[in-house]
């Protein structure tokens, strides 16, 4: 604080001595000693509260870092991934739904013949008792090997 030597010291009392003279110097120390320790209380006092309220500043701050990280727990704590594919799920079914009732269904009528009518064209018939082109090929059965390894 101040930088008082004890020789400094000992001149302003010596000229404390001489000015105040040596009946009054004890109420005058005493008095002084009470606005020294008023000074140093209020200090002290002025010091405790700077630091209450810089206390007060960083709990407030703290709580703000609290309450945003309590937030975000919170929505990360009603995150439903089966709910949000849910979702995904039926606005794409909305979506083609509604795409597929805006394209009319295609009609399946039968092609028309030379004479406009609406008859199926029907194939030739065969003779039933012609042989067919499909039998003289030689039948599935006939390739398969017998148990001794040769074909049959």
């Amino acid at each position: 604080m101040f930088e008082i030597g004890w020789g400094e010291l000992l001149i302003i009392g010596v000229v404390a001595l001489i000015a105040i003279g040596p009946k009054e110097l004890p109420t005058v120390f005493r008095t002084l000693g009470q606005w020294t320790n008023k000074l140093r209380r209020m200090a002290s006092e002025f010091q405790s509260q700077f630091q209450e309220a810089m206390r007060e500043a960083e709990l407030t701050e703290l709580k703000k870092q609290v309450d945003d990280m309590t937030s975000q727990a919170q929505s990360y704590a009603s995150f439903d991934p089966v709910a949000e594919v849910r979702r995904e799920l039926d606005s794409t079914q909305q979506q083609i739904e509604s795409a597929m009732a805006d394209k009319p269904a295609p009609t399946t009528s039968p092609p028309a013949t030379a004479e406009g009518s609406a008859a199926p064209a029907i194939a030739p018939s065969t003779d039933v008792g012609a042989p067919s082109s499909a039998s003289s090929e030689p039948t599935p059965a006939a390739d398969v090997a017998k148990p001794d390894g040769k074909p049959a």
